[in-house]
């Protein structure tokens, strides 16, 4: 991977920041992404190595456009983009406020597709390129109080169908990565809002614990290489077994 550039969006922190760590270690240069251009800088020094800071305002709709053609001012090249910026969101569905809902499409589906269009262009024209949207197990089940999220989730697997196989013969490759619960400072807000513990999620899940950032990042860096050069429209998940478990309790019993 050495020379080549990356784009992690939402990589100041949890999934983001480690995707951006393990592909610097790799031999990339990673570009981080945040609304705020402090955050954004924060989190490239702290990173170190190629890593670069660039704030992005992704919601807007010349926001992703802006950003790749910053990232291509500055490093001449785009090779892959992790689509990680999103956000979670629990409240009873006959009650939720319609802007509240739109809000969750706007920055989980609407910002991913956009950037992935704006990335794509140069990536195209290169005939190679790499695209990985960060999804959910949430985009494969439903969970009650989360009608937005779901809804954004399930939008990620259908647009990353539809763009690996439009994009496949011209030498761009895109897939999703579907992690279970893990373990970062966003989970641990949401599950106050969901009324759950960590101990109800490892408990649920067959592996017995929540999945770490690591592991994710883990899962990503292998799509964006080589190696993985004959895989795309494929959602890997990475949830401990959960969608596999069809039993009344974990473990299938």
């Amino acid at each position: 991977m050495q020379g080549r550039v990356a784009i992690v969006t939402g990589g100041s922190s949890g999934i983001g920041r480690a995707v951006a760590a393990e592909l610097l270690g790799r031999g990339m240069r990673v570009v981080v992404t945040s609304r705020s251009a402090e955050r954004a800088a924060a989190a490239a020094s702290e990173l170190g190595g190629d890593a670069v800071g660039v704030a992005a305002q992704l919601t807007d709709v010349d926001g992703p456009q802006a950003l790749v053609q910053a990232v291509l001012a500055r490093c001449g090249r785009v090779d892959v983009l992790v689509n990680n910026a999103g956000a979670g969101q629990v409240a009873e569905s006959e009650t939720l406020d319609p802007g509240e809902f739109q809000r969750i499409i706007d920055l989980n589906l609407t910002a991913t597709f956009l950037c992935a269009q704006a990335a794509a262009r140069p990536m195209l024209a290169a005939g190679r390129g790499v695209i990985v949207n960060i999804s959910s197990l949430m985009g494969h089940v439903g969970l009650a109080r989360r009608a937005a999220y779901t809804a954004s989730k399930h939008g990620i697997e259908g647009l990353t169908k539809t763009l690996a196989v439009e994009w496949a013969s011209r030498g761009v490759r895109v897939m999703s990565v579907s992690p279970a619960y893990v373990a970062t400072p966003l989970l641990a807000q949401t599950s106050k809002a969901g009324g759950f513990t960590m101990d109800d999620v490892a408990g649920r899940t067959p592996l017995g614990r929540l999945a770490e950032p690591e592991e994710v990042a883990r899962v990503v860096a292998f799509l964006v290489s080589d190696d993985a050069s004959y895989l795309t429209g494929s959602s890997v998940l990475a949830d401990g077994g959960w969608l596999a478990d069809g039993g009344w309790e974990h473990g299938g019993s």
